[in-house]
């Protein structure tokens, strides 16, 4: 009443359900304030789908940081949407600095290579995927690097949503394998 801004709050029962609470100055016909209404929305289940939403990313998560394979996962807009903890620790960068930003935008953009581009932008609208592009750059702070990337689709819920999962397997000092990006197709 005192500041006439609407609030909003969750709120959870003792029974463990939730409610979305507002509260809103109430005004008569003469456009006085007169009171406060308070509306209560179950979102009992928008909670619960939500925890199991968190939980599964948070699995899937862990699951990522316990490879020892650099791994990176890109939306259809090479957004990185999630990295492993041994790519941070292999390029020196942390997710502040990683997570949300363009692929190709990344450090000094080492990732930025024309070659690169064609490869991961035809993964999603083609079906296809590449194994073995080799990949021979300097990155500052940790050196020169041979490194092979490999890249597929993956489907999030119902089909919809498209991701890449982006793998770099260090082949530095010396040794070599694979060739300049096999591109493949997965019907």
């Amino acid at each position: 009443l005192d500041s006439l801004i609407p609030l909003e709050r969750m709120a959870c029962t003792i029974n463990k359900k939730w409610f979305l609470v507002r509260i809103m100055p109430y005004r008569t016909l003469e456009n006085v304030i007169d009171g406060v209404v308070l509306t209560f929305s179950d979102v009992t289940e928008l909670k619960t789908v939500e925890a199991e939403v968190v939980a599964s990313r948070d699995f899937a998560q862990s699951i990522i940081d316990t490879t020892r394979e650099s791994l990176i996962i890109l939306n259809e807009r090479f957004e990185v949407i999630s990295a492993s903890r041994a790519f941070y620790e292999k390029f020196h960068v942390i997710p502040s600095e990683t997570v949300g930003r363009v692929l190709y935008l990344l450090g000094d953009r080492q990732w930025d290579i024309p070659q690169l581009h064609e490869l991961l932008e035809s993964i999603l609208p083609k079906n296809s995927f590449f194994d073995n592009f080799k990949l021979e750059q300097n990155f500052p702070g940790i050196g020169q690097k041979t490194l092979l990337l490999h890249a597929r689709r993956i489907l999030g819920k119902a089909g919809s949503t498209q991701y890449i999962l982006l793998t770099i397997e260090d082949i530095s000092p010396g040794e070599s394998a694979g060739d300049t990006g096999t591109p493949g197709r997965s019907d």
